[in-house]
């Protein structure tokens, strides 16, 4: 049984009455194990943002804090990025980009890049999906090399644009998937709710294994939130927050086609959405779909800006509630729907595989069917007007989605792996 030591989440206009930064042994282990060396291979790294990379992150460097050596090989997506660093205790080797194909980046100096640095390594895990270099000639060379076992970590199955390139595409790329799992000594899923519906891990239910995520985000401080409501609501008006990628599979069209409804209920109600305004890598044409509704709500619609992970709790805790109202199976969690919770606010989500889970889980907010914009605006509604009866305490939340249980299960099974392979 969990034991809440924590104040209760309990909504008042503005602020969250405690502030509480994560538990300081969050990242920790009370029996410190052999420390490995582990490289971690995806495509987008940090300051790109999106669920996959966010994972990946803290787990690699709550695994670094655990005193273990962790090297990340990602693309240099960016130009002005360095080509190494490091990065909360974490190797960061960033590959440049020979060319780029929507949100595919062809990388044609990883295979070296991967060869140098995969000698000593003890465990290495790809995080899929991903370009065919990241998907396909790193895992064959991971196999050749014998030393280390690989592990892919399934974020998503990836959803392309319909028509003959798309389709084309999507089976390049799940054959790259496939032969990533066939040479893999574990999958690691995120949730059993997905992997039942997902024709990939149905492949390799035989050595698959569930680890649910969960995420580090400080306790708001009331003063933050307080003045972030006075910029954004100074009238009292509704937020809802949306922090996502402006991305096809987010379904951002229903919310607006939602938001006349949602006012029509309840008043002056303000979308805030997290970053800059204009499309995601890749995601030109979408923004470029978008660009009318967005025109036409007009100041009901604001883009904040890039947030620091440190201004998050005042943007979740400041909102009624936050919504993610994703199409398709790109959409496989929602690590923000945690980020919202932890942070006190409710959710509503579209009922879909794995996405539903938090809610679900923790009874914080309501799910919806996807592409639905009146059930969208009827739950929103629903969870402004009775908002209290939706939140739940800080403490429960993280019982059922712990960060260090988290940790520990990546870590017990890359030792578990690795052993009769030590020297």
């Amino acid at each position: 049984m969990c034991v809440h030591l924590r104040a209760l989440c309990v909504w008042v206009p503005a602020p969250i009455p405690f502030s509480l930064a994560a538990a300081p042994d969050a990242r920790a282990r009370a029996a410190p194990t052999r420390p490995m060396r582990i490289l971690f291979a995806l495509t987008y790294y940090r300051p790109h943002v999106s669920g996959l990379t966010v994972l990946a992150q803290s787990l690699a460097e709550s695994l670094a804090a655990r005193g273990h050596e962790v090297t990340v090989l990602a693309s240099r997506h960016d130009e002005g990025l360095p080509r190494e660093e490091t990065l909360e205790g974490v190797r960061v080797v960033r590959v440049p980009v020979g060319y780029r194909l929507g949100k595919g980046l062809f990388m044609p100096g990883h295979a070296r890049a991967a060869r140098e640095l995969l000698p000593p390594q003890e465990a290495v895990v790809v995080s899929l999906p991903a370009s065919p270099s990241e998907s396909l000639v790193l895992p064959i060379l991971a196999r050749l090399g014998g030393r280390a076992p690989l592990v892919v970590v399934y974020n998503c199955d990836l959803k392309l644009p319909p028509g003959l390139v798309g389709r084309a595409l999507g089976a390049a790329n799940f054959a790259c998937n496939a032969a990533a799992g066939a040479l893999a000594a574990r999958v690691v899923t995120l949730t059993q709710d997905y992997a039942d519906d997902s024709r990939y891990l149905r492949l390799f239910a035989g050595k698959s294994e569930v680890i649910v995520p969960a995420v580090l985000i400080d306790a708001p401080a009331a003063e933050d939130v307080a003045e972030f409501r006075r910029r954004h609501a100074p009238r009292g008006e509704r937020l809802i927050g949306v922090a996502a990628r402006v991305a096809a599979e987010k379904g951002i069209e229903h919310l607006l086609e939602a938001l006349p409804r949602v006012r029509a209920e309840l008043g002056e109600t303000k979308i805030l959405f997290t970053g800059e305004p204009g499309g995601a890598v890749g995601e030109r044409d979408y923004w470029g779909r978008l660009r009318p509704s967005l025109d036409a709500a007009g100041a009901s619609c604001v883009f904040v800006g890039r947030l620091e992970r440190r201004e998050l709790p005042r943007f979740y805790a400041a909102c009624d509630l936050t919504a993610l109202p994703s199409t398709n199976s790109t959409e496989a969690f929602g690590l923000a729907q945690l980020e919202s919770m932890l942070s006190g606010t409710p959710v509503v989500a579209s009922d879909l595989p794995g996405v539903r889970v938090p809610v679900r889980e923790t009874g914080m907010g309501r799910v919806v069917p996807p592409g639905d914009p009146a059930a969208l605006a009827a739950a929103l509604v629903e969870v402004i007007r009775n908002r209290a009866s939706y939140v739940r305490p800080r403490g429960e939340v993280e019982c059922r989605f712990s960060f260090a249980r988290m940790a520990d299960e990546y870590e017990s099974l890359f030792e578990k792996l690795t052993r009769g392979r030590r020297d």
